[in-house]
């Protein structure tokens, strides 16, 4: 039984070498293979969106059909991703009763970020990598593929095989999430459909609120989400933990509604607020504890003040006080 362990042991580590080997040719042999249909798609997405740029500065119906929709379905479509695909289903940090679920998985295909299955994998494979070659926006990979690079070109090796490590029971098992996951780009389209459709019964042209309501809406609420994965990785503060790239943003922040105070969340991913300061700069944080009065979220995880400080003392760079103090 001995020499049978020994032998299986010897096999074994072959098997790890030959697998680690493999693994290190696939790393030299990768090149990233840039998909010109999908930079295609993107010129012509931003193309357009600049004609809904252009309608919503060259007249007061212009101005309206902006705004209309960036404080109604702008806001709604950000809340589906930091409350719903962000903070609910990747960090598990709340918990929310069905109708809740059922509104915000809506707001978040509203957004057109992909499935929020294949969305939350990748989130939770950059948070357990983050910043190396299993991490899908790696941002030591340059300002722009950590920005918008990444979708736009071939995986790296690491990314694949790592992502293949994250569990996603919690996502498989949900029939609203794998029915989301089945439907997404007719969703995608019906969901927005009614977008312009409101805007018409409202009383705005058609186009307005195609390219205003719709276009450039969707262009915005993309490079908002983007900003995350490079400005706050790139430009600000590192109050809690001075070793990682994560850092503090306020200009994210502001854009994404709470999702710039990046140094915190990567640090201590699990709470709710996604920060240390739910009253600044971070309405997703407002409206989950909005929700949480009337029951409708629950079981909130959060991080006590005094793990904070000790943590900033310890790990940081140094500046939380002026941090706190803003």
């Amino acid at each position: 039984m001995m020499v049978a362990a020994g032998v299986d042991s010897l096999q074994s580590h072959g098997n790890i070498w030959e697998t680690n080997e493999n693994e290190i040719k696939e790393k030299e042999a990768y090149k990233p293979k840039t998909s010109i249909l999908l930079v295609f798609a993107f010129i012509v997405l931003h193309m357009l969106s600049l004609i809904g740029a252009y309608l919503s500065i060259t007249s007061w119906t212009g101005v309206m059909v902006f705004f209309f929709n960036y404080f109604t379905f702008g806001v709604y479509v950000n809340l589906g991703v930091t409350m719903g695909a962000h903070r609910l289903w990747s960090h598990r940090s709340y918990k929310a009763t069905l109708p809740v679920k059922i509104i915000l998985l809506i707001g978040f295909t509203l957004a057109g970020q992909n499935s929020l299955l294949i969305w939350v994998r990748d989130h939770r494979t950059h948070h357990k990598f983050s910043d190396t070659d299993g991490d899908p926006h790696n941002s030591k990979r340059g300002f722009f593929f950590s920005h918008m690079g990444w979708l736009l070109c071939t995986k790296h090796p690491d990314v694949k095989r790592k992502g293949k490590t994250v569990d996603l029971s919690d996502l498989t098992s949900d029939p609203i999430v794998m029915f989301q996951y089945k439907y997404f780009f007719p969703l995608f389209f019906f969901f927005n459909a009614l977008v312009v459709y409101v805007g018409v019964l409202v009383g705005f042209p058609f186009w307005h609120s195609f390219f205003i309501g719709f276009v450039l809406r969707y262009v915005l609420g993309l490079h908002f989400t983007w900003s995350v994965n490079s400005l706050a990785h790139f430009y600000g503060t590192k109050p809690y933990t001075r070793e990682i790239v994560p850092v503090e943003s306020k200009i994210v922040s502001a854009l994404t509604r709470g999702e710039g105070w990046h140094n915190y969340h990567h640090t201590f991913p699990w709470d709710y607020k996604a920060s240390e300061f739910g009253n600044k700069l971070n309405f997703s944080c407002q409206m989950i504890e909005l929700l949480a009065k009337f029951g409708l979220v629950y079981d909130l995880k959060t991080t006590s003040t005094e793990m904070v400080k000790n943590w900033a003392s310890k790990y940081g760079d140094g500046t939380h006080k002026e941090h706190a103090d803003y």
